[in-house]
């Protein structure tokens, strides 16, 4: 199956089968290199934005996990996914990664490392920053509301509701090689809370109360 053909029927599903909100998609830059930073609650958060409408050419980092998931597998080399292995320093899937973004398509990436089983965000890995910092492109945090949902409310014959907001591009300053440690978790800390700030409260998880989301949401004039 073509990647094109992949996405139309993923459309069509999505549109049918449940309301899907996109949100803030004009902060999507059209054209050129783009990492995006997303929230990751359930196995459909890449196909949801997969099917965003503005750029097609998107792809993601996934882990090789899921080489053992026949539909997962067929899923991600249709859709040209990158396959991450996230127990050592993946050195060829970033090169691989690295290039999606020098040829001016959009990259999804998940800082958090793998799916939260309860809604709400984890840690964040440093190892996104890799990505973030020397990828010198726009950076646009992603955040996917009632994903982990849209399964079970379909087994109850009910149209599951999921929201997809994209917020406000932005760029991470180099990490302080006299400060590295130190520098990392500041910066790591800004892919996360930028994250929370389009989530709505009860979702902050280990960023619950973190001052930095507060003062985005004045940056932001979210309210």
């Amino acid at each position: 199956m073509k990647r094109e053909t992949l996405r139309k029927i993923l459309k069509f599903l999505f549109t049918h089968l449940a309301h899907v909100d996109y949100q803030g998609l004009e902060n999507l830059p059209p054209t050129g290199g783009v990492l995006i930073t997303t929230n990751h609650v359930s196995r459909l958060d890449t196909p949801l934005l997969f099917v965003n409408a503005v750029r097609p050419d998107i792809t993601a980092l996934v882990t090789d996990k899921y080489l053992a998931y026949p539909l997962i597998k067929w899923f991600t080399n249709t859709a040209e996914g990158i396959w991450l292995d996230r127990t050592k320093a993946d050195f060829s899937a970033f090169a691989a990664a690295f290039k999606v973004l020098k040829e001016g398509r959009a990259l999804g990436i998940a800082p958090e490392g793998t799916r939260s089983h309860t809604g709400s965000l984890l840690e964040g890995k440093s190892g996104s920053l890799l990505l973030a910092t020397k990828g010198d492109v726009p950076i646009v945090p992603v955040a996917v509301i009632g994903s982990q949902y849209i399964l079970p409310q379909l087994k109850r014959l009910r149209r599951p509701k999921v929201i997809v907001r994209f917020g406000p591009a932005y760029k991470l300053p180099p990490i302080d090689r006299d400060d590295r440690e130190a520098s990392m978790q500041r910066l790591t800390d800004e892919l996360m809370c930028r994250i929370a700030v389009l989530l709505p409260e009860e979702m902050h998880g280990f960023y619950a109360g973190h001052p930095r989301i507060a003062e985005l949401r004045q940056e932001l004039n979210l309210g």
